[in-house]
C-alpha cells in the first residue's frame, strides 16, 4: 500500500512526523509536497494528491493543513475522492468503515501530533466494511 502526502505551509511541520511514522512501520509512500514553511497555495497539492489517488498511483491519500477544511474541500472537488477531515480516531475508523474515504484530512493547528498519529494508524489500518448499506450510500454520494 502507498500513502500520498501532501500539505501546505501550515501542515509542513506535521507532515514530517507522518513521514516519520511511515517509515518506521515499513509503510511505503510519496510526498507530493510542500518542502518548507514558506506560504503556498493549499489548493494545489489537494489537487496532486486526490489525482494520485483517484488514478491508482497511491491507495489512500493524506492531507494536512492549518485547520483540514481547505484540503478536505478541494480535494472533494476531484470526482472520485472521498475525503474526510478527522480530528479523532473514532472518525477516523467510521469514514473508512462506513464511506470508504480514500484521503485523510488533519488540521495541524488543531490537532497534537501525537494524536494526529494514532488518527493516521488509524485510518490506514481500517478497511471499508463492504455492507451493502454503505455501498449503496457511497453510490448515492457519487450520482
Amino acid at each position: 500500500m502507498q500513502i500520498a502526502l501532501g500539505c501546505d505551509h501550515g501542515g509542513f511541520e506535521l507532515k514530517q512526523q507522518i513521514i516519520s511514522y511511515l517509515k518506521k512501520e515499513g509503510i511505503e509512500f510519496k510526498d507530493f509536497g510542500c518542502n518548507d514553511v514558506k506560504s503556498c497555495d493549499y489548493p494545489d497539492y489537494a489537487k496532486v494528491v486526490a489525482n494520485s489517488v483517484v488514478n491508482g498511483e497511491c491507495k489512500l491519500g493524506i492531507l494536512i493543513c492549518g485547520t483540514g477544511i481547505g484540503m478536505s474541500i478541494a480535494a472533494n472537488k476531484v470526482t472520485g475522492v472521498r475525503a474526510a477531515l478527522c480530528g479523532d480516531c473514532f472518525s477516523a475508523e467510521a469514514t473508512r468503515q462506513h464511506n470508504n474515504a480514500n484521503i485523510l484530512c488533519l488540521g495541524a493547528r488543531v490537532t497534537g501530533d501525537g494524536h494526529a498519529l494514532k488518527i493516521v494508524d488509524t485510518f490506514i489500518h481500517t478497511d471499508f466494511s463492504n455492507d451493502e448499506r454503505h455501498i449503496r450510500r457511497i453510490g448515492l454520494i457519487e450520482e
